[in-house]
């Protein structure tokens, strides 16, 4: 397929092969084959439904969103656990059903070579709860449920029989809000609110995205899309999808001027199709990552913070994020966890 730029393109089978996984989650393959197109300045925008418009982000009405329990003292697949506790059933029915994102490339993706594989560093931080669980084999033992940002709260809450997930490792924003519907891990990582655009798009700035009235997506139930209707990003135009895949394609198609997300989540998308996408500089919000459980589960949350302590201490969170996000964000080192939080009374 021929295009109307006169840049050259040369695309390698390993950078055609992702750019074909992220886009084969919304039907739109044919971009992978003839890269970015030239763009109509009149091409219309993606029409979300008019039931899903997001709904600005609560200001905080708390001062302790990072902070989480106190962990528990032990976290060996050896250790006996207290029997209504949700790691003891967990152990009991003998997997972990986590919940995760299946397109976030670094952060939580399938294998394009291996669909029933998932990676990233959402993932290795599950597989560490499997293995603290279960022991040395827990890796086996953990089961991945790919679900969107929307389904975050409603699964981790329905619980395993009913559907539903033990805990969510999929980029989840920690903030006053979401504290009374699910709880939550210490943090495991602090992204910041960025921007990404075509490398051929005049708005470099978030100032020039709001002066063109710009058209930026994002995936529904994110707190990335509910900042956009924030009145002080007034001209821009939400765009509300399932998932940053399908803001890619769209971005891709000029159905859309630019994706708002987590600056590893763009790291991912930038890595997909690095030739025709940039990521502005500047960020307009930090984002906590935490990892979600059963707000009737504390004790869950609790255990948590014990493998995650113990995740950190023996340098695996070092080695996932330099594996994962070294190259993209630079160097970091992990978070300081914040305890103290009281337990709900049952």
């Amino acid at each position: 397929m021929t295009t109307t730029r006169t840049t050259t393109r040369t695309t390698t089978g390993s950078r055609r092969g992702a750019l074909v996984t992220a886009l084969a989650a919304v039907g739109a393959l044919a971009l992978a084959a003839c890269g970015a197109p030239s763009i109509p300045a009149d091409t219309p925008a993606f029409t979300a439904s008019p039931a899903a418009a997001p709904t600005a982000l609560a200001k905080p009405t708390c001062d302790d969103a990072t902070t989480s329990y106190d962990p528990l003292p032990a976290t060996s697949g050896a250790v006996a656990f207290p029997g209504d506790s949700l790691q003891a059933q967990i152990r009991k029915r003998g997997r972990l059903v986590v919940g995760v994102s299946g397109d976030s490339l670094l952060l939580g993706s399938r294998d394009p070579k291996q669909p029933t594989v998932f990676k990233g560093f959402d993932i290795d931080l599950a597989k560490a709860v499997g293995r603290a669980i279960f022991g040395p084999t827990g890796d086996a033992k953990v089961q991945f449920r790919v679900i969107t940002a929307a389904q975050r709260v409603p699964l981790v809450n329905a619980g395993v029989d009913e559907g539903g997930v033990d805990m969510v490792a999929r980029n989840m924003t920690m903030n006053c809000d979401r504290w009374t519907q699910v709880g939550f891990s210490a943090v495991y990582f602090t992204a910041e609110q960025r921007f990404l655009v075509r490398s051929d798009s005049k708005a470099k700035s978030l100032g020039a995205l709001v002066a063109a009235g710009a058209r930026v997506c994002a995936p529904a139930g994110s707190t990335s899309i509910q900042r956009m209707v924030d009145p002080q990003y007034a001209g821009i135009v939400p765009v509300q999808v399932d998932q940053h895949t399908t803001c890619l394609a769209l971005l891709q198609q000029g159905r859309v001027d630019a994706i708002t997300g987590d600056s590893t989540v763009l790291a991912g998308l930038n890595a997909q199709d690095p030739d025709y996408t940039e990521v502005l500089k500047g960020q307009i919000g930090e984002e906590p990552y935490g990892l979600a459980v059963a707000k009737d589960h504390p004790e869950f949350a609790q255990y948590l913070n014990a493998v995650l302590k113990e995740y950190i201490a023996s340098g695996q969170w070092q080695a996932s994020y330099d594996s994962y996000f070294a190259d993209a964000l630079g160097a970091k080192r992990p978070p300081t966890p914040e305890y103290g939080r009281e337990i709900p009374a049952s």
